[in-house]
């Protein structure tokens, strides 16, 4: 039964979710930019064609760490989206997987960094630097705001954190609109979306930490971006919207509650431009952080 978890809910139906979601955002950016935008089918297309490429090793490269790190890094989605579709449908999760959840997510910024190291290219270890520098950024406010929730539930289980909110969701409080805020930035960052899209910087260094990819191994990383783009928000919902509803009217609420923090993160990618490291370094640390004590503070007071 777990196999069947594994593949049913933590790669198939998490890659398809996350294509449709890419494609959505790809789509909104063009309106955006007064493009028409790619077809339905355009992330699966361009998947198919990496897959059907040559990989290619630089030869400076650390070979068994260059072609491991596209495979840690979609296997950490993989298994956290197994726990959030397990949590959610099936209330079969553990005690503390909050906090495995929280690890399992920083697995793909790590891949990224693996790869960049790995390649031996300066770009890509450039862009892997501003990767390690952008996580211990944000992942202090992260954390802080997803504690928010866990106060509130009193408890670090997934699945009580859904149940919790059965009477009202924890975004509707104080504590919960400001962590919701705080979480939302937190992942513009780790999509590497604008405005925190520095380590992959296309018009600087190239892609970063991928810029050496090719073929499968690229495949691989675009899909564990895809996924991301759809656990992530996912995550969101489950701390502060109870999770996927889907019975009677909820189903909308729900559709409309996942969209709009897409659609949120989308808006914030096409309205702002790329800040430097250091900017966002003082971002985080700073009033991210700030307004993610201040929600714990409320919340630990029941507000």
């Amino acid at each position: 039964m777990t196999i069947i978890y594994l593949l049913v809910f933590g790669f198939a139906a998490t890659a398809i979710l996350g294509l449709i979601t890419s494609w959505i955002d790809r789509k909104v950016t063009a309106r955006v930019q007064y493009r028409v935008g790619p077809p339905f089918l355009q992330p699966v297309y361009d998947l198919v064609k990496l897959l059907g490429k040559e990989t290619l090793i630089p030869a400076g490269a650390s070979k068994g760490i260059f072609l491991i790190a596209p495979v840690i890094g979609i296997s950490g989605v993989i298994a956290v989206s197994t726990l959030f579709w397990v949590n959610q449908f099936f209330s079969e999760g553990f005690m503390g997987d909050w906090i495995v959840a929280i690890y399992l997510l920083t697995i793909p910024s790590i891949s990224l960094i693996l790869a960049g190291f790995a390649s031996g290219n300066p770009l890509a270890s450039l862009g892997a630097s501003r990767e390690m520098k952008l996580v211990i950024a944000y992942e202090l406010p992260f954390i802080l705001a997803a504690l928010v929730p866990v106060i509130s539930a009193h408890s670090i289980r997934l699945s009580t954190i859904i149940d919790s909110q059965a009477g009202g969701v924890f975004a509707g409080s104080i504590s919960g609109i400001l962590a919701l805020i705080v979480a939302i930035m937190c992942v513009q960052a780790k999509l590497a979306l604008v405005p925190f899209d520095i380590p992959e910087a296309e018009t600087e260094i190239v892609e970063g930490p991928i810029v050496e990819y090719s073929g499968p191994g690229l495949a691989i990383f675009k899909l564990m971006k895809n996924m991301l783009f759809f656990i992530l928000p996912f995550f969101l919902m489950i701390l502060f919207f109870g999770g996927l509803r889907l019975n009677g009217i909820n189903i909308l609420w729900t559709l409309l509650e996942y969209v709009g923090i897409v659609a949120i993160i989308t808006v914030i990618r096409n309205t702002n431009p790329r800040v430097r490291i250091d900017q966002a370094v003082r971002f985080f640390w700073g009033p991210m952080t700030l307004i993610a004590v201040v929600a714990v503070i409320l919340a630990l007071n029941g507000l």
